[in-house]
Order: C-alpha cells, then structure tokens, then sequence
C-alpha cells in the first residue's frame, strides 16, 4: 500500500507540471530551476533517514509516507511564485526521498523474513500507480477539477497507508536488531563499513540514470526526430512505465540465485534497446525499441536491493538502504542532464547511444563490483527456518504474511 501511495504521488505530480508552472507564473527557465530543489531535498532525507530507522524502527515508514501526501498537498496551495514553489518542492524532495528509503527497508525486511519477491512487485506496484494516477489526473484537468484535488486524493491514500504501516509493523528499534544469520551465510556488512553499498549503489545509479533518461527524453524524440504528433508523443514515457510495471510482476518470482543473471540481462537489454532507438526509422521501430528499453531497466534497481536487503543485518538495515538508495538516485538525477549535454552535442540519435553506453558499462561492471561488493550477486533466496520463527515470535507476523507495503 506504501509503494502505491508513492507511485500515486508520483503520477499525479508528472501529470500535473504544466498547470503548477502556470499557477505558479514561471517559465520554463525557472521551473527548471525549481525541479532542482527536490533533490536538494531529497538527497539529505535519504542519508539521514537510514539511522533514523536504525535507531527508532521501521514504523518511521508511516510517519514519512504520510508527510509526502501532505507535503504535496500543501505545495500545490502555496505554489504561487516561484520562491513558493522552490520552498514546497523541497519539503516534496524531502519527503519522498525519506519515503523511498524507508519503504525498500521495510520491504527487504519482508522479503528476507518471508523469502517472496517482495521488492521486485512492490516496485511493479508503484509503477502500475504511477501510469494509472498520471491518466485520472489528465482526466481530472480535463474536466477543470481545481489543481489541488488530485493532490488531496493522494494526501488521503498517504495517510491510509501510513496508518496500515503502523498497524502491521512491529514497534520500536529492537524488534529489528540482533538478527541471527547463519555462519554458513555472514552477511557482508559486517565491520566493512559504507563501501560495498556504494560499490551496489553506482551499479544502481547507471540503471537509474539509463531509466530516467528513457522516461524524460521519450517523448520529445518521438516528437522531433520521428515527427510524431503531440497526442502520440505523450504515449511514450505512459508506455515506458507500463512496461516497467509489467517487467516487475513478471520478474518477481525468480529466484535470488538468479540476480547476477538478471542484472545481466537487463542491461543487455537496455543497450540493445537504446541502440535501436537511435537508428529507429519509424515510430513504430522506436516504440519496440523502448519496450526493449524499459524490460531491461525495470530489473535493475529492484535485483541490487535485494541483494542487500538479503544479507545486510537487521540493526544496519536503515542505513545500507539509504546509503544504495542515495547514490542510485544520483543516477536518476543526472540521467536526464545527460541526454540533454549529449544532445547538444551530437543530437538525439547520438544522446540515445549515450545512453546504450550507459547499459553497456553496467553489463562490464556488474561482475567485477558484485564480488569486490562481497555480494558476490547471490543473495539468500530466503531466510533460515530458525530465523523466520525468531523473527516471527517477535515482530507479530509471520512468514506466510508479508509486510503490507505493497
């Protein structure tokens, strides 16, 4: 229910820029301008957040889920200048990125203790939102609903599923730490510092950074370089997520044995994508191409998490969420940023082989940092039948009943 509250937010917001700009009275210049101040906002929630989780449990999950919804809310009524905005987008950025650590906590958790796919579908479930809140919205605008409704909608979903985090998680710091992992299987957190996370976070920031590049810069390649009209341009990046979406559901009962062959895979299929989006002679060649694409990124930042989440120790479960989470999102900052420089450069065509570069560095990395990582990409396919039962007796569910965070 988490990961839908957050694709919610996402989908309402992305759907929702042009009328903020216009409400706000601001160019394109400045809303660019203003689109910074999220990540500055979220880049210092997410390093902080992981010792917060750390220190007072995974029930910060709800307390920040909830913030987002209100925080937006709160932004879109306020967003009368630019200054406003700036404001409000980082207490968004703030918000959200607290949000996206805490919740990939609390389902690595759900995943190690119950051994489901849970990260994978979970994911799968937020990019399901993100397409299906972005259509209600363009439904809404067309219909001339004020700009805030939307947002009030997803402020009340944050606050359900808040109160369902409360409700299910266990309580308090304790209930998290001093996990027993079997000698057979150390995890490799132990004593070895932030390093092998941001070894598992630069992998995560060329996955995130080739799909957000795909998500920014569909559209207006559809548009001008294929000349496609506004209408179907726009289909594109709704399309890239769907795919996305379906990717995660149908990846997501794959064995954790299988997680270097998927990142593999994935990578090969998110160069061979954006290659031939970049010769594609028609609409239709590109299309394929960023069906392609969004199959192979879809994988990626999912397959990285769960590695760690199966493997780190409960009492550093907050902080190595954050600290992967944190550099992945530099990638999907920068991504964009990256077409556009590339763009300028050599057009469309060569930024989309950029962006295949991008995969094909990940497909080189991938083996060489996994085991300098001491991951090694092969996380336990599930906890320890001794470990479930101690983990249930104190945490009050149990194996067949995964985290509602999805």
């Amino acid at each position: 229910m988490a990961f839908a509250a957050f694709g919610s937010f996402w989908g309402v917001w992305g759907a929702s820029v042009p009328r903020v700009q216009r409400q706000a009275d601001i160019g394109d210049g400045q809303l660019g301008l203003a689109l910074l101040f999220v990540g500055a906002g979220a880049l210092p929630a997410m390093l902080l957040v992981g010792r917060a989780l750390d220190r007072w449990g995974l029930t910060v999950a709800a307390v920040v889920i909830a913030a987002l919804g209100c925080a937006g809310a709160g932004m879109v009524l306020t967003a009368v200048s630019l200054e406003r905005l700036c404001v409000g987008l980082a207490f968004v950025g703030a918000t959200s990125g607290a949000a996206d650590v805490a919740m990939n906590a609390v389902a690595g958790r759900a995943e190690r203790i119950t051994g489901r796919p849970v990260i994978t579908r979970a994911h799968g479930v937020f990019s399901s939102l993100v397409v299906l809140a972005s259509l209600a919205t363009g439904l809404a605008s067309a219909a001339s609903l004020p700009l805030v409704v939307p947002f009030a909608g997803v402020a009340v979903f944050s606050l359900l599923a808040g109160a369902s985090l409360l409700k299910t998680l266990p309580t308090g710091a304790a209930a998290q730490r001093h996990e027993p992992v079997p000698a057979a299987d150390p995890a490799p957190s132990t004593g070895r510092g932030i390093g092998p996370f941001v070894l598992i976070g630069v992998l995560g920031a060329l996955g995130f950074a080739s799909e957000n590049a795909h998500q920014s810069w569909s559209a207006v390649f559809a548009h001008d370089e294929l000349h496609s009209g506004a209408g179907l341009s726009s289909v594109a990046p709704a399309a890239f997520a769907g795919t996305v979406a379906i990717t995660r559901f149908s990846i997501g009962g794959l064995k954790a044995s299988h997680s270097r062959t998927v990142l593999l895979a994935g990578a090969a299929a998110a160069a061979a994508g954006a290659a031939l989006i970049a010769a594609a002679p028609t609409l239709l060649i590109a299309g394929l191409g960023l069906t392609v694409a969004a199959a192979g990124t879809a994988v990626l930042f999912p397959t990285l998490l769960g590695i760690v989440s199966r493997n780190v120790d409960e009492s550093r479960r907050g902080r190595a969420t954050s600290v992967v989470t944190t550099v992945s999102y530099l990638g999907f900052l920068v991504g964009p940023v990256y077409v556009g420089v590339w763009a300028d450069a050599v057009g469309l065509r060569g930024a989309m082989v950029a962006v295949a570069a991008l995969a094909v560095a990940l497909f080189v990395l991938t083996p060489a940092l996994l085991p300098l990582s001491g991951f090694g990409g092969r996380g336990r396919s599930h906890a320890s039948k001794d470990e479930v039962a101690h983990q249930t007796s104190r945490s009050g569910y149990g194996a067949e009943k995964p985290v509602d965070s999805h």
